[in-house]
């Protein structure tokens, strides 16, 4: 199985989630230097790496996190729960070796606020998909899904809790086949 890269932005729980299902993960980086995934990680003795953009601007920013990643030896990279668009220039560096986990069944609810917006759209099962990132936000091949019914009176918090729940179960299994390959 390639090594794995995993970027968060908080805490982190899809790349718990990851680590516990046993991914080899070289590195965990971070855009926020306190996020408790971080202290997560470095608890359970993973490789981690934080750098703030601020101040030094996204192609400074995105050069290191580009050496972070390859210095740790990463050959995938697993986004979970970045909350930061990355450049066309990054994305292309590393062609078909990016993957994220988004809470819709895509193409349906690119964006955030998914959850509210199936609720508004009346739908009856909402989701989340596994799918190879391109330069088009959310727009690249779908590597698996995962439907979670729309109940009524569901809030988009009450939803999000059980897409994310669907979320942890789907990802690893995802991962674990492309990583494979």
């Amino acid at each position: 199985m390639k090594r794995v890269g995993i970027l968060i932005s908080g805490r982190g729980s899809n790349m718990m989630a990851l680590v516990e299902a046993g991914i080899d993960v070289a590195l965990v980086a971070s855009d926020k230097p306190d996020a408790a995934g971080l202290a997560w990680a470095r608890e359970r003795g993973l490789a981690t790496f934080a750098l703030s953009p601020k101040g030094i601007g996204k192609p400074a920013y995105e050069a290191a996190i580009d050496a972070a990643l390859r210095e740790a030896g990463v050959e995938v990279i697993a986004l979970a729960g970045y909350m930061r668009l990355l450049s066309n220039d990054f994305v292309a560096r590393w062609r078909g070796r990016i993957i994220n986990i988004h809470p819709s069944l895509l193409p349906k609810y690119k964006g955030l606020d998914t959850h509210a917006r199936a609720i508004a759209a009346g739908d009856a099962v909402a989701g989340c998909s596994v799918h190879v990132v391109t330069e088009e936000l959310d727009a690249g091949e779908v590597l698996g899904q995962a439907e979670v019914p729309v109940l009524p009176g569901d809030t988009p918090d009450a939803l999000a809790a059980r897409v994310l729940d669907a979320e942890h179960r789907l990802y690893p299994q995802v991962l674990k086949e492309f990583a494979s390959r």
